[in-house]
């Protein structure tokens, strides 16, 4: 039972049930579409996003003017690509950053890869950051929900937050050396995150058990899953490293009527993160559906929250004699390639 269960696990679905209706939107959208490496070589596939300029809902009365230096990460949740994530949240967010949407491996167009929520997929952010670094992004936000919210949050923890060279460096000599700048993380906005793994496969076990016989069963899981790709699934689960976020700035949002991630979780992680965290509870909004419950107050708290973080971002590290803009290629170039 465990080894099929953990199979099933490791094995996500590359696209979402409801991926072929987006077409139309995803194309509405434009943009490029490109190819990349991970930190460890695999191709992944996603879709550069260049700023636009426009209000947000909410927040017509303060005027902004994206600058070329900086872009957002999106990063989506277990099962499908990250189109969706990007038909929903995109044209808000390219309002205040160009946006990469990045498909982890195993997902939509990317390279064969299990699902280890975090283990892994932390190299195919490194991935994506020395992409951008490439192409002179010298600050980034994160953003993801539930799986990729996770992984956001391992990231900043494995990766460093860009500050500091040493944090940045791998001990374990990857397969494919990343010479590119690293831009600076300065923020990541995050939904639907549970503090503990076991809490979203234990609240989808259907037969009527206890929590704690639940959260034993996905235990198990987990532990089959870490013995048959060589780690521990667990070992950056966000209760146990949110702490060292700080002092990037985090906003953690969570709905109500999230039967997946209980509010009542998503509370016990906001109170173990560090002063510079944010948490937002949305009405009505169920796993991953917090913009879909509220359009203009997320589009509004979201805006808010990632521009005064590139804002300040920019106040203590500002670029020396800003180049000529950068521009980000599409998919020919840089770590691209065969």
């Amino acid at each position: 039972m465990f080894g099929r269960a953990a199979a099933r696990l490791l094995a996500a679905p590359r696209v979402g049930p409801d991926e072929a209706a987006l077409k139309a939107d995803l194309d509405a959208l434009g943009g490029e579409v490109t190819r990349l490496r991970s930190r460890d070589g695999l191709k992944l596939t996603g879709r550069w996003l260049p700023s636009e300029t426009g209000p947000v809902a909410g927040d017509e009365a303060s005027p902004w003017q994206p600058d070329p230096y900086e872009a957002i990460l999106v990063l989506h949740g277990w099962t499908g690509s990250v189109a969706p994530d990007l038909v929903a949240l995109g044209p808000t967010l390219r309002r205040t950053a160009g946006v990469l949407g990045l498909d982890f491996r195993g997902h939509g167009g990317s390279d064969d890869g299990p699902t280890t929520f975090g283990l892994f997929e932390v190299e195919d952010v490194a991935g994506a950051l020395a992409w951008l670094g490439e192409r002179g992004i010298r600050r980034v936000a994160l953003v993801g929900s539930s799986m990729g919210g996770i992984v956001a949050i391992a990231s900043i923890v494995v990766l460093g937050d860009g500050s500091l060279v040493a944090a940045d460096l791998d001990p374990n000599a990857p397969a494919a050396t990343i010479e590119a700048p690293r831009p600076l993380i300065v923020a990541a906005l995050v939904e639907s995150v549970a503090p503990d793994l076991r809490i979203p496969i234990a609240n989808r076990i259907g037969a009527p058990l206890g929590g704690v016989i639940r959260r034993a069963i996905a235990a198990r899981v987990f532990d089959e899953a870490g013995r048959r790709v060589g780690g521990d699934l667990r070992a950056t689960e966000p209760i146990r490293v949110i702490g060292l976020v700080d002092p990037v700035p985090l906003l953690l949002i969570h709905g109500l009527a999230d039967r997946t991630v209980r509010p009542a979780d998503g509370r016990r992680l906001a109170a173990a993160a560090g002063t510079s965290a944010e948490h937002w509870e949305v009405p009505g909004a169920e796993h991953g559906e917090s913009r879909a419950a509220d359009p203009a107050g997320w589009d509004a708290r979201a805006s808010s929250f990632l521009r005064r973080s590139f804002v300040a971002a920019r106040e203590a590290m500002p670029i020396i004699g800003r180049p000529v803009e950068p521009a980000v290629a599409p998919a020919t170039g840089g770590q691209e390639g065969d």
